[in-house]
């Protein structure tokens, strides 16, 4: 244990720059969205919310807090709970069970707030679509602001979004 602190000292600083984003995000940049993100310049909390996803989009959205993403250092930290965020981020299909549950964050989280629709699944229900448990896509049940494809988007496009929707580049 030691011996690994030792090394880790003298090397100092091991992170790099994270690996670049490849694909364009839908709605990011839209003039209509960049207003409502206006107050969110500084800071951005956000409140994740799985709906019936398979789990590869959260850990994404986990990937985005450890050392290689480091989304901390951009300001964008998150919340326990919604009546803390900024912005919610869905993932997953909105299914049977979780349709009510969906509506009550959404109301919980105080105004200016963010919709984000986090992967294929919650954009057009993926490999879901057309599941007897699902109710359909995100945007159905709740106004989404900015949709982010992928199934599971790479933590790098997760957080280009997350920085053009505060007008910063990552």
């Amino acid at each position: 244990m030691f011996r690994i602190l030792k090394k880790s000292l003298k090397t100092g600083v091991v992170t790099g720059q994270y690996p670049e984003a490849t694909q364009p995000v839908e709605g990011a940049t839209s003039s209509e969205c960049r207003g409502k993100a206006t107050p969110f310049k500084q800071s951005l909390a956000i409140r994740e919310v799985d709906t019936g996803s398979c789990n590869a989009c959260e850990m994404e959205m986990n990937a985005l807090m450890n050392p290689v993403y480091d989304a901390e250092r951009f300001g964008i930290h998150i919340a326990a709970s919604p009546r803390h965020a900024d912005a919610l981020v869905v993932t997953g299909p909105v299914t049977v069970n979780m349709e009510k549950p969906l509506k009550d964050v959404h109301k919980q989280t105080p105004d200016p707030k963010l919709v984000i629709a986090l992967g294929d699944c919650a954009i057009n229900c993926g490999v879901f679509k057309g599941s007897y448990a699902v109710t359909g896509p995100v945007d159905q049940h709740i106004p989404v602001d900015v949709r982010i494809p992928g199934c599971p988007p790479r933590p790098a496009d997760i957080l280009k979004a997350l920085s053009e929707l505060r007008g910063r580049d990552a």
